[in-house]
């Protein structure tokens, strides 16, 4: 390379900026190809000038390069004869083969003044049957300081070679087009046919009109090609010092704006991707106030079930009443332990399996709604696959991971809060309420025995307490109908503290389980929350270091195409 006053300045800037482009692609974790493309950058500018040839299989290549050097260096065959990368450079011993790094590429020397100072390498077809080719020759591209694109005059600029092609301009590479098997050609109209083709296919990918040669390498090789004379000259005009320089400097100026586009690529998708996150969020908060709303809306009812219970035992009390503190009820009066008997079996009848059932679809329905509510959130996380832009990426790992952890919750909860056991800590839960509200008057019931047992044993126990001292050995005859009146009051009382207490224990119920799903909700998603706030910030400290690469990277190409 001519290193100059001015060449080594830009040279010192474009060393610079490449390492503070590696340096910010690794900050940000972006995927690991992007940042070794930006190592290979660097390293290319130490290393000799790259023309790369490249086109489809069977477009003429390996003839084609034989023909370039004026000498039979690479083996020809109509099928493919390159499974390979070769690598040519000048050298005093012909044909001598120098392993690389990589497996798939290989340096061969031959004695040429026409690769002084370049490298001319040899790729395999890009269409070939055999992928492998295909992703040699693609890999390669990125390091080309000069591509000569090959096309065939039989298939001119086919599909695949136009996607190639497509490839060449996003990695800002100068491309230099050839036409290869021009001799098939009858007429100078369908030379000049074929070439306008070429061209306008060529302009509407790259943006610009490149350089066409329609040439022939067996004509070449057989004596002489008025085509592949003139590529030559323009060969001969690219590969000038001063324009070798120019060329070797912009090609990891290419590079590194094909890289930054991608990262800013992948910075907009992040923000996309935390923008739709942080909707999914407040879906599942809307979830968790519908799943509020759906436990709430059924309270009244649960409630209205529980009174209707407690108000038709409270019908069969009065009516208890009424029928035994009768005057022609005397002998039954007599014995209060028959009475309070007779109290259980009529009154309180089948109460506490009624409570015991009702308590239990209350329980049902807590758990139910719970459930659902969980399978609602793990469905809807499963759902948020990353993007294509940001994949493999740290910000797409680290989110991932994230978001598997709330899923994970769901699915934990799912799988370890069986409805056994949930219904069991609701049903305890609920009891010890009870217990606190009417376990003084129920008389030592445990807290294993049923809801309904317990508020049974409570009604027979406050009715009894009703009865108790109205035998007829502690009553006077005139005083009965008084006392009857008393029982009805102290009984509506009773019942109504009793309905009081139920209705306390139910609402509390519903708000203590709303509590433990909104804390669940919260600890899962807590740590995505933390993780949205300081990637947004993150990102717009990204996008702000984008954006000075960017403008550097302008500045540079655009004293790099200015220089003489």
């Amino acid at each position: 390379m001519l290193v100059s006053g001015p060449v080594q300045d830009l040279l010192s800037r474009e060393r610079a900026l490449l390492a503070d482009l590696q340096a910010f692609l690794e900050t940000q974790g972006a995927p690991p190809e992007a940042v070794e493309y930006a190592r290979g950058a660097v390293r290319s500018l130490d290393e000799s000038f790259l023309l790369v040839v490249v086109g489809e299989f069977n477009a003429g290549k390996s003839s084609f390069v034989n023909a370039l050097l004026g000498a039979t260096v690479l083996p020809e065959g109509v099928t493919p004869t390159t499974d390979r990368i070769y690598v040519l450079v000048h050298g005093d011993q012909p044909g001598q083969m120098e392993p690389t790094r990589d497996p798939f590429v290989s340096r061969l020397t031959y004695p040429l003044r026409s690769l002084e100072g370049v490298a001319l390498v040899d790729t395999p077809g890009t269409n070939a049957i055999i992928r492998q080719h295909q992703a040699l020759t693609e890999g390669f591209l990125p390091r080309a300081d000069l591509v000569l694109f090959l096309t065939s005059a039989d298939r001119p600029f086919t599909e695949s070679e136009r996607q190639f092609l497509a490839l060449a301009a996003r990695w800002g590479r100068s491309v230099v087009l050839v036409v290869n098997k021009a001799d098939l050609l009858e007429t100078p109209e369908q030379r000049e046919q074929v070439r306008q083709f070429v061209e306008t296919g060529a302009r509407g990918v790259l943006g610009l009109t490149p350089p066409v040669f329609l040439i022939s390498a067996r004509g070449e090789q057989r004596g002489g090609d008025p085509g592949f004379a003139a590529l030559r000259d323009a060969l001969r005009t690219r590969l000038s010092e001063t324009e070798r320089t120019r060329l070797k400097l912009q090609s990891p100026l290419g590079t590194a704006a094909e890289i930054l586009s991608g990262e800013e690529t992948r910075a907009e998708a992040a923000l996309r991707t935390l923008t739709e996150d942080l909707s999914i969020l407040r879906d599942l908060e809307a979830q968790r106030e519908r799943h509020r709303e759906t436990m709430l809306g059924e309270l009244d009812g649960q409630l209205n079930r529980l009174g209707r219970l407690l108000s038709e035992f409270e019908v069969r009390a009065d009516r208890f009443i009424d029928a035994r503190l009768r005057f022609s009820n005397l002998r039954g009066l007599m014995n209060s332990r028959e009475l309070e008997e007779d109290f259980r079996r009529e009154a309180v009848a089948d109460l506490p399996d009624a409570l015991d059932r009702q308590f239990g679809t209350m329980i049902d329905r807590f758990v139910e709604a719970n459930l659902h509510f969980w399978e609602d959130v793990q469905a809807f996380l499963i759902r948020r696959q990353p993007s294509n832009e940001v994949a493999r990426t740290r910000f797409s790992y680290d989110r991932g991971a994230l978001l598997e952890g709330i899923a994970g919750s769901a699915r934990e909860h799912l799988e370890t809060t069986t409805e056994h056991e949930l219904a069991r800590q609701l049903a305890r839960d609920a009891e010890d309420a009870l217990k606190g509200a009417v376990g003084g008057l129920a008389g030592g019931i445990g807290i294993g025995a049923g809801l309904g047992a317990l508020v049974g044993a409570s009604a027979v126990d406050f009715t009894g307490g009703i009865l108790a001292g109205l035998t007829l050995g502690s009553l006077g005859l005139f005083v009965l109908p008084n006392k009857r009146l008393q029982a009805h009051r102290q009984l509506r009382q009773k019942v109504a503290g009793l309905r009081e207490a139920l209705e306390r224990i139910v609402r509390r119920e519903y708000e203590r389980e709303q509590e433990r799903a909104d804390a669940r909700l919260r600890d899962a998603i807590s740590p995505y929350t933390r993780f949205t706030q300081q990637e947004q910030a993150r990102l717009a400290q990204a996008g702000a270091r984008a954006a000075e690469l960017r403008a550097r990277l302008e500045s540079l190409q655009a004293d790099v195409k200015a220089l003489a």
